[in-house]
């Protein structure tokens, strides 16, 4: 569907005779209302409408296809002389405010105009829409969205934690979910429709795309996602066609007023974000995007579920370092809610976990054990592990960094630049350097850190969390920056200061007596 269709445009149109009328029979009722900023009449005789314009249309988003909306007009008036010595006249301009109602699902035939005033100020509307007649979401929105979505369809996975099934959520909702091939080239992954209409699907028999007739209320999933993608996934694109049916139908119906042809939303999984520069399609797909895996996973039973799990791992693997057990926790968590495994890792995120943050990395083919790091020492786009041809890079380009290397504070080890110290490093039965264990769970201490961004020409879409998406399936490429860390001093004094703290440690152990010496390392 097309993406940047304006309410405000086809208001203006479709509906400028009915404005019309009413404020010039507001004007003719109500002419001492009026606020004239008149310059050649002394005594208002006649006032009269000569044009106006729509400046702008603010939507209030009501339940099922209906909405509100104040048109703001600017009129264009003329008042002539009332004293008939003169032969003078004015023209002004007044700014009115009509607040209208109407259905979509008429295609606003039912149209009305409940009141009209003189306009001073943009009202504010409880569920504002765009003037694509999307709603706004705000971020730290969503949990509350996602919490209303549940409220109303599957009440349940409030109370206790449980799995939300797609096709038991489809079903509530009126919709049926059928699985069929949908492209060739699987560039879309599912798809929900709004009205019956003959759709262009792949025949894999055929080997051609076919018109095939499909019913309203149908979300179709392309059945190789199946065997491409995990069970998690397809379930996240269903649960994803549902918030469109929800939360877009009135976008999808403004679309309709202008092409009575248009049909269905279709998510489509290559292509590129455009940064700030988003359409409507863009912001609809970062709500179905950021709102399905809230509904999969309710943040008060994800928490309950998580901790439960935490508990458990902590009891089997005898251990009570949370990094020991974030990752068959949140492979548990993964398997219990029927989610990816990055979905779930986002999520133990949400819930605070950040230690969740340093899970299932694979740098260069190779696995990168889970760490630890000081709360809020890393934003969602920063990390501490980069590829072996990236450190080359940052380290030959950044000069900065460059010298940290050369003067032989920093060591490249395990996929990160670590300050070279024996609290930090030490050495495997091989003779590998490796992180020591307090390194591991100290990394803000030691090691350097990098800023992420997609890289351009990405092969598939994602939105900001694709940042913590880097496990050993993913397709995800980034380019990285030398970011010297997140609300600490430069990388370079902390390297001073740590190492001036080392050595008066060094200090002090040396000149303890030997007895001393052997309780404290013991």
């Amino acid at each position: 569907m097309a993406g940047n269709r304006s309410f405000t445009d086809y208001v203006a149109s479709r509906f400028y005779n009915e404005f019309y009328s009413a404020i010039e029979e507001y004007i003719g009722e109500k002419p001492d209302n009026l606020d004239l900023k008149l310059r050649k009449v002394r005594n208002i005789g006649n006032v009269s409408l000569a044009d106006l314009e729509v400046k702008l249309v603010s939507v209030n988003d009501l339940p099922d296809m209906r909405i509100e909306f104040d048109v703001v007009v600017e009129a264009e008036i003329e008042v002539s002389e009332g004293n008939h010595h003169y032969d003078d006249y004015d023209q002004c301009n007044q700014w009115f405010s009509l607040r209208c109602t109407g259905d979509l699902a008429c295609s606003l035939d039912d149209f009305e105009i409940a009141s009209i005033s003189i306009y001073n100020q943009k009202n504010k509307m409880p569920r504002p829409m765009s003037d694509a007649l999307v709603p706004y979401i705000r971020k730290e929105e969503l949990e509350t969205v996602a919490y209303d979505f549940l409220s109303r369809y599957y009440p349940e996975t409030l109370k206790t934690p449980i799995a939300v099934e797609p096709l038991k959520l489809a079903a509530r909702m009126g919709l049926e979910v059928k699985i069929t091939d949908i492209t060739e080239d699987l560039s879309i992954f599912g798809q929900v429709y709004f009205h019956d209409c003959e759709a262009e699907l792949y025949d894999s028999d055929k080997n051609e795309m076919v018109f095939t007739p499909v019913k309203a209320r149908t979300i179709i999933v392309d059945p190789k996602a199946y065997f491409l993608r995990n069970i998690g996934t397809v379930h996240n694109t269903i649960v994803h066609e549902c918030v469109h049916w929800d939360k877009h139908r009135k976008a999808f119906e403004l679309e309709r007023l202008y092409n009575n042809s248009a049909s269905t939303i279709k998510c489509q999984v290559v292509g590129g974000m455009k940064g700030n520069n988003r359409d409507a399609t863009d912001w609809m797909e970062w709500q179905a995007n950021s709102l399905a895996p809230k509904i999969q996973m309710p943040l008060a039973m994800f928490k309950t579920k998580a901790f439960e799990l935490i508990k458990q791992f902590r009891n089997e693997l005898g251990t009570s370092e949370l990094i020991d057990v974030i990752e068959p926790v949140i492979d548990a968590l993964a398997a219990f809610f029927r989610v990816s495994r990055t979905a779930a890792k986002i999520r133990m995120i949400d819930a605070g976990y950040e230690e969740a943050m340093g899970a299932f990395i694979y740098i260069d083919g190779r696995y990168v054990k889970p760490h630890r790091f000081k709360k809020g020492a890393l934003q969602r786009n920063q990390t501490f592990s980069i590829s072996a041809v990236d450190a080359a890079i940052q380290s030959l380009i950044n000069q900065e960094l460059n010298s940290l290397i050369k003067d032989g504070s920093y060591q490249y080890v395990d996929a990160h630049f670590v300050l070279n110290h024996p609290k930090y490093l030490e050495q495997d039965i091989f003779g590998q350097t490796r992180l020591t264990d307090y390194a591991r769970t100290h990394m803000d201490e030691c090691c350097l850190v990098f800023d992420l961004s997609v890289r351009a020409g990405c092969a598939e879409r994602y939105h900001s969390e694709c940042f913590l998406n880097r496990d050993e399936t993913s397709t995800i490429s980034f380019d990285i920056v030398y970011g010297k860390g997140y609300q600490f001093a430069s990388q370079e004094n902390k390297a001073k200061l740590l190492a001036n703290e080392l050595a008066e440690n060094a200090r002090i152990y040396n000149e303890l007596p030997i007895v001393l010496r052997v309780l404290s390392k013991w």
